[in-house]
């Protein structure tokens, strides 16, 4: 008998072996076995035992839960709400699901709507890993300053009450492409500490009456008074125009210190997820593309932005050991934030409650695509191009002007 024979009949034996009750019924096993292999008594107890010898145990597979219908599913709803990471689709689904069904966005049964209420963050993440594989997903001016009104205007570098309603911070966005010269637009864009609630205006140029005009239109838009506006060192905001309007208002007025971007965090993070990720880096300088912009910030993307997009806000952060650890809430839409205030008034949130209830956030999607489709053929009319990427940065020019060379002079023999 050789070695694959005697392992071979060692395994049939060892079944009995270990079901065996007593320790005679184990002794008759190993007498079989040794009598008729000729094999030592102990070596065979000693093999018998070791877990290198044991029988290999099949892999335990667990029971699939979130099918390939709950991830198709799953990847609908994602898109409609522009992509966002699994910790702030999760408290969408338990809200959006049902609404996206009676409004026949989402054709999908009881059993997978209920999978989709459930799933976690982290299994959501995993869940789309797939899909974004698939889809691969300083300031250039100088700050002429006034040293009398900048020094009426306080700094302020922090310290902000995220409770409290009315904190807005403003920044202004170029859309000026490959060369800063010229007239170009810009959004000036708006957000709130407190709720995250983002509002913005484009205008053609950097004019301070132009730029004082948006501000005072987009702040009859804001569903609470303001009581500090907060914008950085900028000359379209930092002008005698500005400062007697929130005198006269009653509005705060404060800036960010020289050079420090982080001063207007809350507002510098707007301008990356709901300007550049949207309007994107080409170069937007006739009024007809301003008007698209404008049809675009005053309707369907605040409305998306603000009831349908959650915003995670910091509830603190500890250092140890040189590594900071920072802590977050619950997502919440800015709608969300702003309904659960106690500052709000009631009539306030029965008017926001209404708006929200009318919405399909699937159609504000589309609407919004057809709007940038058409800003970008506007786009490409206007340059006679079919090949530019509204979201690929664009590389400044090196030579912004040309020198003739002149004719050499010398003398002639």
């Amino acid at each position: 008998m050789n070695m694959d024979a005697r392992n071979q009949y060692l395994k049939v034996l060892q079944d009995r072996y270990f079901k065996a009750r007593s320790k005679k019924e184990k002794s008759l096993i190993l007498d079989e076995y040794c009598k008729n292999t000729g094999q030592n008594r102990k070596y065979v107890i000693r093999k018998i035992n070791s877990p290198f010898f044991s029988r290999s145990k099949k892999k335990r597979i667990r029971k699939r839960i979130y099918d390939g219908y709950v991830r198709a599913a799953l990847v609908d709803v994602w898109k409609i709400f522009d992509n966002p990471c699994g910790q702030r689709l999760e408290p969408l689904l338990k809200t959006e699901v049902d609404r996206l069904r009676e409004f026949g966005e989402l054709l999908i049964p009881d059993e997978v709507a209920d999978k989709l209420k459930r799933i976690s963050p982290k299994t959501i993440d995993r869940a789309l890993k797939r899909q974004r594989e698939y889809l691969h997903l300083n300031r250039k001016y100088q700050r002429r300053k006034n040293p009398l009104i900048y020094q009426k205007i306080p700094v302020k570098a922090g310290g902000w009450d995220r409770n409290l309603p009315g904190q807005v911070q403003v920044d202004l966005v170029e859309h000026c492409g490959q060369s800063s010269s010229g007239h170009y637009g810009n959004s000036i864009s708006f957000c709130c500490v407190a709720f995250g609630w983002w509002e913005a205006e484009a205008v053609l140029g950097k004019g301070q009456e132009l730029v004082f005009n948006a501000i005072t239109s987009v702040r009859k838009r804001f569903p609470f008074e303001w009581k500090e506006l907060h914008p950085d060192n900028d000359t379209p905001f930092i002008n005698w125009h500005l400062l007697r309007y929130c005198e006269r208002e009653g509005i705060l007025l404060s800036r960010s210190r020289p050079y420090r971007k982080n001063d207007n965090s809350f507002v510098e993070q707007k301008n990356s997820t709901h300007i550049r990720n949207v309007i994107g880096h080409l170069r937007y300088d006739t009024e007809k593309e301003i008007e698209i912009i404008n049809d675009l910030y005053r309707n369907e993307l605040r409305l998306y932005k603000n009831f349908f997009q959650p915003v995670m806000k910091l509830k603190e952060k500890t250092r140890e050991k040189g590594k900071i650890h920072r802590r977050y809430d619950t997502p919440k839409t800015p709608y969300q934030r702003l309904m659960e205030s106690p500052y709000i008034p009631d009539e306030t949130k029965s008017r926001l409650k209404a708006i929200y209830l009318s919405l399909n956030p699937a159609q504000l999607k589309r609407n919004i695509e057809k709007k940038l489709n058409k800003l970008y053929r506007v786009y490409q009319e206007k340059n006679n191009s079919q090949g530019a990427c509204p979201f690929k940065k664009q590389i400044p020019r090196s030579v912004t002007s040309y020198v003739t060379q002149q004719e050499l002079i010398g003398l002639h023999s």
